[in-house]
């Protein structure tokens, strides 16, 4: 079947692809040599200047880089490529997994320049995360005119970082070729060595034209070409290929081409590959056909991946959708974002049958009783290309598109037909575990600000509202500071919220250390009914989790027993605001011994305030303990970081629980903290293991906080760690 102007027919003629990297890695650059080599534009674009097809939003374009999930398709070889530009910044992986989620392979994009640093750390978690899902990856080596790349050593370090026990399938398709040197000593590379075809890609004028190697070109590839035959035989579905070359008998190229091609759409092959940014006036980027070629013959289509669901029915039954444009109606949101002409925006990967435009779909989030679990009929159908939406009739199983009017469709909801629906099982998402308290900066602000925070977390699952009861702050959860700053800046520019940024508070807790005895007495004489109560009680204290237990030990009707529960009330509403702190007094039993009324002026109101300063009273004469919540803290960190993170973790007040083997070269840290130490840990840890290391948090229980913490919380000063 033939590639519409705007869709496609089928599925076979669609790929999707993600591009995957760190920070500066050049992923961005490399969409758009991509695009330039496919005619898909006549220019490039350049991220420096904001000019690039990815990076259209505003922050993208001050800061120079992505912070958001791009669209960009390309035609080639009659074939649909949806590249997926994703930000490499940590802080962003949710968008990052939107990308995963949407895409049926994966290009990992590595800086040559940065030697191991490039496929350090997170780049090797998120190669081991696609491993486990079967998801195909190639590597593409990008910045090959930087005078300090050694592409050898950066070769041996793919093979090591990312191959794994793999690491033979880890391997080169071509060797860059080098032009003369310059007048500062370096050589450009300037074209491709194929080690299959054993010919040379030539790039130097601009277009791409296959001329023969240099002998020195062709026998510094022989044992390159050698290493890559025998990976590609090691992994042919013919089990006589290997007889066949071990005994010296010639292998076809077509073979060679068909083995590989089929090693690269199961995921068990990994190729290496070159790439430079395209010049500005048209000409080829170094590589980019190449890599055309093998994301159109290589990489899996859409058909190829399944994705598991369940019908909404009973909730139960799971299916596995197959990318079939006739079958019934799976489609995935895969982000949201808001538009100033048009209202929210969602971004629709489609697994099965197809979307049309003005279609009524039913749209489902996770969870029973979801308040946008509802049929709705969707606006326009549009094809995404960086900024600009490009008008679709429809989008077939296998297909993105961007669809408008879904007025409650939120990130990771499921869109299906409307008699029988269904829920496409999550994607994991990080937990946000740095807390940001904010507050409207005024009266119009905080009528805003809850709904603009709504449609902030409805975009961006990786973000998190908390209202906390305890401090009285409304709490921002964000995977990192760099997300948060966009956040609050989204906030401001496109929902009109300013907001103020405070200290983030912990929920402490007090309770009294050693038994004492306090006096109420709330008498007045100034006429009126209602203002006389005298009450003594004696306060204990009780293991953590008791609560408040309150006891009557009254003799001989001291206190009328209508007054009994007064006293108690009063008792009770004085420890949820605190004795000696503005913390709720806990784990408590205060026994009411004796007391005194008035046959007219004595009344409920009376007593209530007899109790709290009875209360009050044997708290200032009382050792009191402040309390403060502990977490249960697990980190994982390559073992290279190990003694960085413990000796962070004593610094914190941790008690270090344990230490275990978790994931190859890495291992788990099991501690308690306070959470008070625990404000800022995201972004701390992250800079101390440069990116690398992992943690979860859980809270555990309160323990008494050391004597002089506390009496600073009482001074007014935060126990957090500057």
């Amino acid at each position: 079947m033939g590639v519409r102007v705007n869709g496609v027919t089928s599925p076979e003629n669609i790929r999707n692809v993600v591009l995957v990297g760190s920070s500066g890695s050049g992923k961005t650059t490399l969409v758009e040599a991509l695009a330039l080599a496919t005619g898909a534009v006549n220019r490039a674009g350049r991220v420096e200047d904001g000019t690039s097809l990815s990076d259209y939003d505003e922050i993208e374009q001050r800061k120079h880089r992505s912070v958001q999930l791009s669209v960009v398709p390309v035609r080639w070889n009659g074939m649909k490529i949806n590249l997926l530009d994703t930000p490499g910044y940590a802080d962003f992986v949710g968008e990052l997994r939107a990308g995963l989620r949407a895409a049926d392979a994966a290009l990992f994009v590595v800086s040559a320049a940065d030697g191991v640093e490039g496929v350090g750390g997170a780049t090797r978690a998120l190669w081991e995360e696609c491993a486990s899902v079967g998801m195909p990856r190639a590597i593409v080596l990008t910045h090959l005119d930087t005078a300090r790349a050694d592409f050898e050593e950066l070769r041996r370090t793919c093979q090591a970082l990312l191959g794994g026990e793999s690491a033979e399938n880890v391997l080169a398709l071509h060797l860059p070729v080098y032009g003369p040197a310059g007048a500062d000593g370096h050589r450009p590379a300037t074209g491709l060595m194929e080690l299959l075809e054993q010919r040379v890609a030539d790039y130097s004028g601009g277009e791409r034209t296959w001329v023969d190697p240099a002998p020195a070109d062709r026998a510094l590839a022989e044992q390159a070409r050698e290493r890559l035959i025998e990976g590609i035989i090691a992994e042919s579905e013919d089990e006589t290929l290997m007889d066949r070359y071990l005994d010296g008998e010639p292998i076809e190229l077509a073979t060679l081409v068909t083995d590989l091609e089929r090693a690269v759409a199961r995921g068990s092959f990994h190729p290496v590959l070159f790439a430079a940014p395209a010049a500005a006036d048209g000409r080829h980027g170094l590589g980019t056909l190449e890599l055309l070629d093998l994301i159109t013959a290589g990489f899996p289509g859409p058909a190829e991946h399944a994705v598991p669901a369940r019908r909404l029915a009973d909730g139960s039954t799971a299916i596995t959708l197959r990318c079939d444009p006739a079958g019934e109606l799976a489609a995935e949101v895969v982000r949201t974002s808001s538009d100033p002409y048009v209202g929210r925006v969602s971004l629709v990967r489609v697994f099965s049958g197809t979307l049309r435009a003005d279609d009524t779909v039913h749209i489902c989030g996770h969870g029973p009783g979801a308040e946008h679990d509802d049929d709705e009929r969707i606006g326009g159908l549009t094809a995404p290309f960086g900024r600009e939406q490009r008008p679709m009739s429809e989008a077939v199983a296998g297909d993105i598109a961007y669809v408008t009017k879904l007025g409650h469709a939120r990130t990771g909801d499921t869109l299906s037909a409307t008699g029988d629906p269904l829920l496409i099982d999550p994607w994991p998402m990080p937990e946000p575990l740095l807390p940001t308290a904010i507050r409207a900066h005024g009266k119009t602000d905080e009528d805003k600000l809850p709904q603009g925070l709504a449609r902030l977390v409805a975009e961006d699952p990786a973000l998190r509202v908390e209202n906390n009861e305890r401090t009285h702050q409304l709490v921002l959860w964000s995977l990192g500071e760099a997300q948060r700053d966009v956040a609050l800046e989204r906030l401001r520019s496109r929902f009109g919220v300013e907001v103020d940024v405070e200290e983030t508070r912990v929920p402490l807790r007090e309770t009294f250390a050693e038994k004492a005895g306090g006096r109420g007495r709330h008498v007045k004489q100034s006429g009126g009914h209602g203002q006389y109560a005298v009450c003594e009680i004696q306060v204990e204290p009780l293991t953590e989790g008791s609560g408040i237990e309150f006891v009557d030990k009254v003799i001989g009707g001291a206190v009328p027993r209508q007054f009994i529960t007064s006293v108690e009330k009063g008792v009770r509403a004085q420890a949820e605001r605190g004795v000696s702190s503005d913390n709720p007094l806990v784990d408590v039993r205060v026994t009411l011994l004796d007391g005194k009324a008035h046959s007219v002026d004595s009344s409920d109101a009376a007593f209530q305030t007899a109790g709290a300063l009875a209360l009050r009273d044997a708290a200032a004469g009382s050792r009191m303990a402040l309390l403060e919540p502990i977490a249960l803290v697990e980190v994982r960190v390559p073992d290279d970081h190990l003694g960085t993170a413990l000796t962070d973790l004593s610094v914190r007040r941790a008690r270090i629980l344990g230490t275990e083997p978790a994931d190859p070269g890495r291992t788990l840290i099991r501690a308690q903290v306070p959470e008070s130490e625990l404000v800022r840990y995201a972004t701390e840890l992250r800079s101390l293991t440069h990116g690398v290391a992992q943690f979860t948090r859980e809270y555990l229980r309160h323990d008494p906080m050391p004597a002089q913490l506390a009496e600073k919380v009482r001074e007014g000063s935060p126990p957090a760690r500057a």
